[in-house]
Formats: structure tokens, C-alpha cells, sequence
């Protein structure tokens, strides 16, 4: 009896094993439903639409004026020398966006997000910038010109040089004076409606 059992040895062993193969089959494939879904990578391809991802892409030169792009995703893409005049980038996400000598005249970017973007030499005159994040963003020899500030961050940025000419300012009534360069030099405020007339000073006695 001895002999048959060390001839023919008992399959718990080997069942196990299959139990064992299985358990792991199983924990693999628990993990690979766990494991987080890579996010998807911006299409740089794609049309220019309201909401489209553009993040990192290189978009230098590119002719985009009166494009809508309202709620785009253009965070550490490139705009370089880009035309985008009067074009629609309200709430746009443009975290370190490269706008450098990008023509932006008469663009509205009301409630964009250009924290630490670089608008070195853009051309931003007549634009709309009603409450966007300019925090940390490099405005330098930018062309603001008659552009709308209001409601607008401007903590940390660099206006060094940048013009501000009839630009209205962050308190949405200043208008900065034909010198302000850099900084906003606000226009004295006009008289009240049906306040007293300005005194003419009278001329002096013997003259």
C-alpha cells in the first residue's frame, strides 16, 4: 500500500496550486481596474472650438482671429507671433501660456486664468480683460492701449514699459493718461454733473 502511495501521490498539492494561480489571476486584475486612467492628451489638431484642448501645444504663428474659444484648455501652450485679434478666450485656462508678440487687439479674455503667462510685446490694445488673472504674468513693452482692466489681478505682474494709454483700470472708473507708461497715471475726474463752474482767477489790478 506504501509502494501504490508513493507511486501514485495524492493531487491536493497540485489543486492547490491551481487555486493559488487563480487567487492571482484575480489580484491582477483588481489591480489593473484600480489602476488610475491616464488622462487624455491634448489633441493639437483639433479645430479651433469653445472648450477645446490645447494644453502644451505649439500654435506659433498661427492665424486664429474672431476664433471662439470660450473655456478652452490652453494652459503651457504656445502662442508666439499668433494672430488671434478680436477673437473670444473668455474663462480660458492659460496657466503659463506663451503669448509673446501675439496680436490680441480687440480680443476679450474676461475671466481668463493667465496666471504667470508671457505677453512680452503683445499687442492688447482695445482688449477686454474684465476680471482675468494676470497674477505673476509678464506684460513687458505689451500694448495695452484703451484696454479694460476692470476687476483685473495684477499681483506680481510685470508692466515694465508696458503702454497704458486710455487703458480703464483695475477700479473699472480710472482712465490711465496719455503718459502712463509702466503704470497707470489716472486722468483728473471730470466735474460733477451741476457742481459749481471752475473759478476764472480775475486779472490783476493795473494790468
Amino acid at each position: 500500500m506504501l509502494e501504490t502511495m508513493r507511486r501514485n501521490p495524492p493531487a491536493a498539492p497540485a489543486a492547490a496550486g491551481g487555486l493559488l494561480r487563480l487567487a492571482l489571476a484575480a489580484a491582477t486584475a483588481c489591480t489593473a481596474l484600480l489602476a488610475p486612467v491616464p488622462a487624455a492628451r491634448a489633441a493639437c489638431t483639433d479645430m479651433a472650438a469653445p472648450g477645446v484642448e490645447w494644453r502644451r501645444c505649439r500654435m506659433d504663428g498661427a492665424a486664429l482671429d474672431g476664433v471662439d474659444l470660450t473655456g478652452a484648455r490652453l494652459a503651457d501652450a504656445s502662442f508666439q507671433r499668433a494672430s488671434l485679434t478680436n477673437a473670444k478666450l473668455v474663462e480660458v485656462d492659460g496657466r503659463r501660456v506663451r503669448l509673446i508678440s501675439t496680436d490680441l487687439r480687440g480680443a476679450v479674455l474676461d475671466r481668463a486664468d493667465l496666471t504667470s503667462a508671457d505677453l512680452t510685446s503683445a499687442n492688447l490694445a482695445g482688449a477686454s480683460l474684465r476680471g482675468t488673472n494676470l497674477r505673476r504674468a509678464r506684460l513687458f513693452r505689451a500694448d495695452l492701449k484703451g484696454a479694460d482692466l476692470t476687476g483685473a489681478n495684477l499681483d506680481g505682474a510685470d508692466l515694465l514699459h508696458a503702454e497704458l494709454a486710455g487703458a480703464r483700470w483695475i477700479d473699472g472708473v480710472s482712465i490711465c493718461a496719455e503718459d502712463s507708461v509702466g503704470r497707470c497715471h489716472p486722468l483728473p475726474a471730470p466735474p460733477a454733473a451741476g457742481g459749481p463752474a471752475a473759478a476764472v482767477p480775475s486779472p490783476t489790478v493795473g494790468q
